[in-house]
């Protein structure tokens, strides 16, 4: 590997770390270098998966205490999250580099619009949620406890599927999903997040190993560089304005997004 390319995968991982440990969308800075790099898409993809995931399980870790309370939740969750993990990568592998060459622009649009709308998804469900239980106070049976659990664990199934597929965006529909289960304070929400994505990711990571996708020098300079950026991020957390780099990730995304949406369905595509 050339120098300057390691340079600039190194670089896109520390703006993943910092990024991801600020505000998210780490992905919109990793998925493109590795794609630049000449990576086929898939192993692009697979290669950028394994870069981020340290800092996705090292989050978890940093979130053991608030999974406590809601420690009844991880083996449902976790095993939904496990399928749908494990059939993402599937279909990632199946459908192989054509099908997501031309799904790049659907899933960087579909990621960009979650990151920006993605607070206020989550607030709309949880006031959605607390009207509920408001209603729910005034019957003698609480018959919405149940399918409210059964119809959070369906609505993670599909999130799942797309994080082992991509994942750009995951966090906000997990959030959103948690909240229908019930899941209303922030940090208990924020730490099986934490522990779902983590767990998706790595279940993609492996599936990804045992097929032989990952470009181990691109993604072991990306992985080392967002390593270091999440480090940063933590200490820049407290000092850097998160709307300000909200803006610049949601900048790159949708710059990303046209981008790759000329240059795939353009008139010059195919030429």
């Amino acid at each position: 590997m050339e120098l300057w390319l390691a340079a600039l995968l190194f670089g896109a991982g520390l703006l993943a770390g910092i990024t991801n440990a600020v505000a998210g969308g780490g992905t919109f800075f990793t998925f493109p270098v590795m794609l630049g790099a000449g990576l086929p898409p898939v192993i692009a993809n697979a290669s950028n998966a394994f870069a981020v995931w340290p800092a996705t399980v090292l989050a978890t870790i940093g979130y053991r205490r608030e999974l406590r309370p809601v420690a009844y939740k991880l083996i449902p969750s976790g095993l939904v999250a496990l399928v749908g993990a494990v059939f993402g990568a599937w279909l990632l592998i199946w459908l192989g580099d054509d099908a997501f060459t031309r799904a790049i622009p659907w899933l960087l649009g579909f990621g960009t619009a979650l990151f920006a709308f993605g607070p206020r998804i989550y607030l709309l469900v949880q006031r959605w949620q607390q009207r509920r239980q408001q209603r729910q106070q005034h019957q003698a049976l609480d018959a919405g406890t149940l399918p409210r659990r059964h119809g959070g664990l369906l609505l993670e199934l599909p999130f799942a599927v797309y994080g082992g597929y991509f994942g750009a965006g995951i966090g906000v529909m997990l959030m959103a999903s948690l909240s229908m289960m019930g899941i209303r304070d922030i940090q208990q929400n924020n730490a099986l997040k934490n522990y779902l994505s983590g767990l998706i990711v790595s279940v993609a990571v492996v599936v990804f190993i045992g097929a032989g996708l990952i470009s181990w020098p691109h993604a072991l300079v990306a992985a080392a560089g967002a390593a270091i950026g999440g480090l940063l991020g933590a200490r820049l957390a407290r000092s850097l304005p998160a709307l300000l780099l909200r803006y610049v990730v949601l900048s790159v995304g949708a710059g990303l997004t046209l981008y790759y949406a000329w240059d795939i369905y353009g008139p010059a595509a195919g030429r």
